[in-house]
């Protein structure tokens, strides 16, 4: 990314999907060797990438997973079982190819980048690490803002520019995965700010948070919408956000500016994707939700983004684990699409 590239030429190039590539998909799907609508929502799925990529024939052309990591000041207040020395154990886990999401990756034939903005330590250089370190950790949202906006918004153009460079490497499919322990507190605070429903409702237990630490939980995120009312998406993101939040919002916002997929992970990705949208409305038509996390908040916010998630396997892990675990899916639709054969080409006929 161009050094004077900002949010506003990123929202800027944001443009409506393809309709004109959309309508000749669906009528394409309406002439393949098979029953109209036989293939479900792979159709609807091919007929969305069309619009992405504004060509009747989508074609994945490459899977990236962006991990944004940091830290989060609120972890003082006893939210979370693990201490924030887990955050950069865990980044050097993802370098060395050992978590969760290296599997996946792995197996789907993803690339991985580690995108560090805020983590509170100091990480070894490696190939797929990218230090963009904006501070080390946010502030503690209970007491006081988490970010300052131009920590925001550098935050974010940190995570549009690793978008970009993973676009420019040849990927059109874009998994913004996270890594930040408090996170779950901080993605909690966004989404009862957006939704407006009780902090009750859609606090979860995280990494495994006893009922005390629960309790204490909603207590710290009832007290931070207390403490101050934002009037703007990022606003709300500098008050309650982590810095790893704003990289995956840039992400998406990044990935949208440049006409390619993105996928939603569980609820630290869509505390992101509200941001995003929140910040550049033209940003949701290029989202689609992976899976329905077994966090509490995150059917709240699928609800609220309208995005309907395509499984629930009752992921919680984060990463980026479930948008990776999904990227077969938007590959066979395209292929699906694309490689099948018509009824007329085939010489089968065609009794509908």
């Amino acid at each position: 990314m161009t050094p004077e590239l900002t949010l506003e030429t990123l929202i800027a190039r944001i443009a409506p999907l393809d309709q004109a590539a959309m309508q000749l998909a669906r009528a394409r799907q309406d002439t393949l060797t098979k029953p109209r609508g036989a293939l479900g929502r792979l159709e609807a799925i091919s007929v969305w990438l069309a619009g992405v990529y504004a060509t009747e024939r989508p074609v994945i052309t490459g899977k990236a997973v962006i991990v944004c990591a940091g830290d989060h000041g609120v972890t003082v207040e006893g939210i979370s079982p693990y201490p924030s020395a887990v955050t950069p154990a865990m980044v050097a886990n993802f370098l060395a190819g050992g978590a969760g999401i290296n599997a996946i990756a792995q197996t789907v034939g993803a690339t991985v980048t580690v995108l560090d903005v805020g983590v509170a330590s100091d990480l070894e250089p490696h190939p797929r690490l990218v230090i963009a370190k904006v501070r080390r950790g946010t502030g503690n949202l209970m007491r006081e803002a988490a970010m300052t906006k131009a920590e925001a918004l550098q935050a974010l153009l940190a995570g549009a520019a690793a978008a970009q460079t993973a676009i420019e490497n040849g990927a059109n499919l874009i998994a913004p995965g996270d890594m930040g322990i408090g996170n779950t507190t901080a993605s909690s605070a966004l989404t009862t700010w957006f939704t407006k429903k009780p902090v009750r409702e859609l606090v979860g237990r995280g990494t495994g948070a006893s009922d005390a630490m629960l309790e204490r939980k909603i207590l710290v995120i009832e007290t931070a919408l207390e403490r101050v009312k934002p009037e703007s998406a990022l606003e709300a993101l500098c008050e309650f956000g982590g810095l790893e939040i704003a990289a995956m919002a840039g992400a998406m916002i990044g990935a949208a500016s440049a006409r390619a997929a993105v996928i939603v992970d569980g609820l630290i990705a869509g505390a992101a994707a509200m941001v995003a949208v929140g910040i550049a409305p033209g940003v949701r038509e290029y989202l689609h939700a992976s899976h329905l996390g077994r966090e509490r908040g995150h059917k709240a916010q699928l609800e609220f983004l309208r995005l309907e998630p395509l499984f629930a396997f009752d992921l919680a892990l984060g990463e980026g684990t479930g948008a990776a675990l999904a990227m077969p899916i938007f590959e066979v639709a395209a292929r699906t699409l694309t490689q099948m054969a018509t009824f007329d080409g085939a010489g089968v006929p065609d009794k509908t």
